[in-house]
């Protein structure tokens, strides 16, 4: 009787054992500001949560936090750094010079669509021209958005004097500087506060790619489109190094295998898509567009983008990063190869 009841407890031990381990999985948080409803979100961070997800076989859980449910836009490395979040993806211009050179890729020039800025970025970072300034999380990919324009309520923009005292939401210290150097008043803000800011008239109108104007929806408080490329947003999606230290071998792997160019190519053909229907958008409203093609060349605008070219790169080097000129050439290299 004794040896059935020790037998019948172990085998439920066991049972109970077993079962507890079928289920667990390991849990990675995910936390972004892109809308849960937009296509960014639905497209990259779901459709790579899934990949993960069935690569691991149901070992690898990812609990995804859109909209800064889980951590403020700004504030979304350095939550990822310190474990607030398994995984963050944000813009590194929400933390003013802390990735100097990765925001290298932004200036004019550089990318001149969302797929041809992602490979860019990704090759920078895989060549190691960048990766030391990442070095506190685990990056997984980095991507961009197209070419960033100038959008306003009122006001038609066809040269950079027409700038010249409207406040103007600027993504990133870099592009703020060219747009303070056009006259205009740059407005620091996270991208989920433009809506709201647009309603209350605290800002005449924002520098955004077409994907941004549709994603967060503000297409029906902007009339005037400047279709002039001078920055380009980037991106990083990077992981908690303790949390992907705890990872077992293969859960490593699976990561490993769901890194790098070949997201950086996905996020980047999922902005272009957005961008173009974004424009679209635009032009069904009949809203005003104009269009400079190539403003590095342009007669008004080549004098102050090649100025804030030089002044970004001239900033790098007085901090003493002496390598910013080669890595700028460097962009400018991986930006034809990336184009062919």
């Amino acid at each position: 009787m004794h040896r059935r009841l020790t037998a019948g407890i172990l085998t439920a031990t066991l049972a109970v054992s077993v079962s507890a381990t079928a289920q667990a999985a390991t849990t990675l948080r995910l936390s972004h500001f892109w809308p849960g409803a937009s296509a960014i979100n639905q497209q990259i961070f779901e459709q790579w949560a899934k990949a993960v997800e069935a690569q691991s076989g149901g070992e690898i859980e990812i609990q995804n936090f859109p909209s800064q449910t889980l951590s403020q836009a700004d504030e979304t490395y350095d939550a990822t750094v310190n474990g607030i979040a398994d995984i963050g993806i944000t813009a590194q211009g929400y933390t003013n010079g802390r990735f100097p050179l990765s925001q290298i890729v932004e200036l004019p020039g550089v990318a001149e669509s969302a797929p041809q800025g992602a490979c860019v970025l990704q090759t920078l970072y895989d060549d190691g021209k960048i990766a030391s300034e990442y070095d506190n999380s685990h990056v997984l990919f980095l991507f961009t958005t197209g070419p960033g324009y100038i959008h306003t309520k009122d006001t038609d923009v066809q040269k950079p004097s027409d700038l010249e005292g409207l406040r103007i939401r600027r993504p990133t210290a870099v592009a703020g500087e060219m747009l303070e150097n056009m006259g205009a008043q740059p407005v620091g803000m996270p991208a989920p506060d433009i809506y709201t800011s647009l309603q209350r008239g605290v800002i005449d109108g924002l520098s955004f790619p077409w994907e941004g104007i549709k994603s967060f929806q503000l297409g029906e408080q902007l009339h005037y489109h400047t279709q002039v490329p001078f920055y380009t947003l980037i991106f990083v999606a990077t992981m908690n190094q303790r949390a992907y230290d705890r990872l077992t071998p293969e859960q490593k792997q699976v990561i490993d295998d769901n890194s790098g160019m070949q997201w950086a190519e996905k996020a980047g053909a999922v902005f272009a898509a957005q961008d173009r229907a974004g424009k679209q958008q635009a032009e069904q409203a009949g809203d005003t567009i104009r269009v400079v093609d190539h403003p590095l060349d342009d007669p008004a605008w080549q004098t102050p983008l090649r100025d804030g070219i030089d002044d970004y790169l001239g900033a790098l080097e007085a901090r003493g990063l002496t390598q910013a000129r080669d890595v700028y050439q460097a962009a400018l290299d991986a930006s034809h190869a990336c184009a062919e």
